[in-house]
């Protein structure tokens, strides 16, 4: 799995000009899923997330996780993270995982940051065609990818 983590004062999915999930300060989340992905990877993962200290403390040190903090999270599907471009100009997508084994491991991936966090996220919708709105708050964006553990 790779995530886009964005710590935000602010942050939406639009679907079909409806707003499907908002937050105001936490986490925007990018997720990409590949079939190597295991349950494994989606317990650290969410682990990393909700407890990452990138939220200032009184002293406005990055020192307080989102869970410290009470920050909501929006989880979104993006399959995009996966783009393979080094031949050519069009990307590849071959690593990134058909709907039939990412939509599962997106589900349980909302389910294991719901039970770490301690309360529902937002999240996008799989496959849909969504407008994400987020003002970065920092700017603070960190990468993740499983397979590496950083």
């Amino acid at each position: 799995m790779r995530a886009v983590i964005q710590r935000v004062s602010q942050a939406s999915v639009t679907i079909n000009n409806t707003i499907r999930s908002s937050i105001g300060n936490g986490l925007l989340v990018l997720v990409g899923i590949e079939d190597a992905d295991t349950q494994e990877d989606i317990i650290w993962l969410s682990n990393k997330i909700v407890n990452l200290r990138i939220f200032n403390d009184e002293h406005g040190v990055m020192n307080v996780s989102a869970k410290e903090s009470g920050g909501d999270i929006i989880l979104v599907s993006q399959f995009t993270l996966h783009a393979a471009t080094k031949k050519g100009n069009r990307p590849s997508y071959i690593r990134a995982s058909k709907p039939d084994i990412a939509v599962p491991l997106y589900e349980k991936m909302i389910a294991q940051l719901e039970t770490d966090l301690g309360k529902p996220i937002g999240t996008g919708e799989f496959g849909a065609d969504m407008k994400v709105s987020l003002l970065n708050d920092g700017p603070v964006t960190i990468i993740i990818d499983t397979k590496n553990k950083e």
